[in-house]
């Protein structure tokens, strides 16, 4: 898995741009943290949804592709449950369906505090082909 996290890493530049850190990553599991920054803020001083969705979409697509098969997503949701303005994020991914096409998985994002900020639910398609590390 210290690959994966590896590959991760470096090789999803918009979730680096955005100031995402993998902090775990395990088969059909990951989990991620941003340190909320004066770029992730909207207009009316609290987090911008689409800096949330972004946290959520990569570890997403992290624990998705955790098994070593390309991963797609073919469908997503997200419900804000309350904003966020200042310290940190987390984003945590479960995997809650998996066969040999499709996975679904549950995002929960939370501020340092544990409050929930954001759900986000994905489905992907599972490809034939492997990630390659």
């Amino acid at each position: 898995m210290k690959n994966l996290l590896t590959f991760f890493q470096k090789n999803d530049r918009f979730a680096g741009h955005s100031g995402i850190e993998l902090l775990e990553i395990s088969e059909g599991r990951a989990k991620a943290a941003m340190n909320i920054k004066k770029h992730h803020l909207n207009s009316v001083g609290s987090v911008h949804g689409g800096a949330i969705f972004t946290l959520a979409d990569f570890v997403f697509a992290v624990a998705s592709n955790s098994h070593g098969t390309v991963a797609v997503a073919i469908n997503v949701s997200i419900s804000y449950m309350k904003a966020a303005t200042r310290g940190r994020l987390f984003a945590e991914a479960i995997e809650v369906a998996i066969n040999p096409k499709l996975a679904s998985y549950t995002v929960n994002v939370t501020d340092e505090q544990g409050g929930l900020i954001a759900i986000f639910q994905g489905m992907v398609y599972r490809k034939k082909e492997t990630v390659s590390i």
